[in-house]
């Protein structure tokens, strides 16, 4: 029997990433004070009472603004807002979060009070079906923790307050969770696992691989750079062999990176390999090897790490003038410190 999954949604900058790191106890997820810095799901297997579960977290869902642009039939970005060109597809990864789900926890922001989005998603919660419970995050003082009570104007039970950031509350969160998932009538043993990592420059096609490998939207992509934020790890198996695919953010030169979000996203991937067994090197087949991708394979190798490269975009090569065979030859030369990798 599969391990039971708890999703958690919301709108935007509610905290969502924040009690995401906070249950599972680490900093997984990246936290920042900016809408949309969460986009596709994140997953980590935790632990309460002896009971574990897997925890998913989302990017915040904008209802208004993704039903905005379905009737006008814009583009999200249309609409304006930094972080809105994606709307419409975190909004589609929340949605795969919640149809997986045996318990969604709707994360709710204490200092805001209730919303008319809050609303909006409490209403596609009752229409999934899935059993809910409603988290009042940033409940960090006695006044907002009384301020919670509102929140039962979104008829889903008992609004637990809680603060991600301190910790407070999280306990009869997690006891009411571990209430509501289902039984497993045996403990779940997971077979051991070969952690593939897939890494490169922004824009050669990394989450394309990824989605292309698992057959299934897994993670956003977009022609903007920079799309994938976080470290994603997706379990498949492969000939009886589990496997962990993790898509990473694209790694540009370190004077490149912004202060911010990237620089985490960059931290995450280069995490990535850290963990990683296996990690295959993107690169992009219409550039050949940039003095970047030099880069991120000497990372590779420094930290010991068997590798391979992966040739995207081949479908954009003039076949006329460049066989498979003159692409390896050059890409041999130009690797030439890693030459005898496949």
């Amino acid at each position: 029997m599969r391990m039971p999954v708890v999703a958690l949604v919301g709108r935007p900058n509610v905290g969502k990433s924040t009690l995401f790191n906070r249950l599972v106890g680490q900093r997984l997820s990246i936290v920042q004070d900016e809408p949309g810095t969460t986009r596709d799901r994140l997953y980590e297997t935790t632990e309460w009472t002896g009971r574990s579960f897997i925890l998913v977290d989302t990017g915040g869902v904008d209802v208004a603004l993704t039903d905005k642009a379905a009737r006008k039939g814009d583009q999200p970005e249309a609409l304006g807002g930094s972080s809105r060109e994606f709307a419409r597809e975190i909004r589609q990864q929340a949605e795969i979060a919640i149809e997986e789900a045996d318990v969604v926890v709707l994360v709710t922001d204490a200092r805001d009070g209730l919303t008319s989005a809050d609303e909006d998603i409490a209403d596609i919660l009752r229409r999934s079906g899935r059993p809910v419970l409603l988290a009042v995050n940033k409940a960090d003082n006695e006044a907002r923790r009384q301020a919670a009570l509102e929140f039962y104007e979104l008829s889903l039970g008992d609004p637990y307050p809680v603060s991600a950031h301190h910790g407070s509350g999280t306990g009869d969160l997690l006891d009411a969770i571990v209430a509501q998932i289902p039984q497993v009538a045996e403990e779940v043993v997971e077979p051991d696992t070969v952690r593939i990592a897939i890494v490169g420059r922004p824009n050669v096609g990394k989450s394309s691989l990824l989605n292309a490998l698992i057959q299934e939207e897994r993670a956003i992509v977009s022609a903007i750079p920079g799309t994938t934020r976080d470290a994603i790890d997706t379990d498949l198996t492969f000939q009886g062999q589990k496997i962990t695919l993790i898509d990473t953010a694209g790694i540009r030169r370190r004077g490149k990176v912004e202060v911010g979000v990237e620089k985490y996203s960059v931290m995450r991937a280069l995490n990535a390999v850290q963990r990683a067994d296996v990690v295959l090197l993107v690169v992009d087949a219409l550039d050949g090897v940039t003095a970047q991708d030099a880069h991120v394979a000497g990372f590779i190798l420094e930290a010991h790490k068997s590798v391979a490269v992966i040739v995207n975009k081949w479908d954009a090569v003039e076949k006329d003038s460049y066989s498979m065979q003159d692409m390896t030859t050059k890409l041999r030369q130009e690797l030439k410190f890693m030459d005898y990798v496949p």
